[in-house]
């Protein structure tokens, strides 16, 4: 059991940066010009105008970010509009391979979210350098309002990330056991995320639950 922990809270450090995700610093906003500053002031007829002349709405900054993904970070949902009506990728991924889904659903941001969505990103998509899906990302933080939202929109819910979890595994080894990690579990145990999946260790949700003592956890996964 003492081994099994130790093991967990050492990947638990490997998937630590989805938590530490943040955006651009203020010394990287000073420097930005056109299209990122604009998309970061949320500058409507500023993206429009640079559009129309030509600037490129899927320039990249020096960490790979998009003016898009540079709007998501900053909530500017009507610039997030203007830049894909202009004909920018709603599915470009940063240097991390982070979208805008993603980003905000680290960011507990489901306004911002459900604009991604809107505009044509993929609730499906395989994002961050673990090679998951915003779904276990939310559910790793216990998002358990955006958990629901991408699981109405249709995102995959026993992906297999490459430290080998599912959402439902994230939600238990890597949640606090509270209230919210609690519905998000009820969340993908209702929309039938599958119980069975064990990790690389073979212990599945229900046994991590059980050694953690998460008692509600334990209830809705033995359901």
């Amino acid at each position: 059991m003492i081994r099994r922990r130790w093991l967990v809270l050492g990947l638990a450090a490997l998937a630590g940066p989805a938590r530490a995700q943040v955006a651009p610093a203020p010394e990287e906003v000073a420097r930005y010009q056109g299209l990122h500053r604009a998309a970061h002031a949320g500058d409507v007829a500023e993206i429009r105008r640079l559009a129309a002349t030509g600037a490129d709405v899927d320039a990249r900054d020096a960490r790979q970010r998009t003016p898009l993904h540079v709007a998501c970070h900053a909530r500017a949902i009507a610039a997030m509009h203007a830049l894909v009506a202009a004909g920018a990728d709603p599915r470009a991924l940063d240097v991390q391979d982070y979208d805008c889904i993603t980003i905000a659903a680290v960011a507990d941001d489901l306004a911002t979210m459900r604009a991604a969505l809107a505009l044509g990103g993929n609730p499906a998509a395989i994002t961050s350098p673990y090679r998951g899906t915003a779904l276990i990302a939310a559910a790793h933080l216990g998002h358990d309002g955006v958990v629901k939202a991408l699981i109405e929109a249709g995102a995959p819910l026993d992906h297999v990330n490459n430290l080998g979890w599912t959402a439902l595994i994230e939600a238990v080894i890597l949640g606090d056991g509270g209230t919210r990690h609690v519905a998000t579990v009820r969340h993908l145990v209702t929309a039938g995320a599958r119980r069975d999946i064990a990790d690389r260790q073979g212990h599945t949700p229900l046994d991590h639950a059980r050694s953690r003592g998460y008692t509600a956890m334990v209830r809705l996964l033995e359901g």
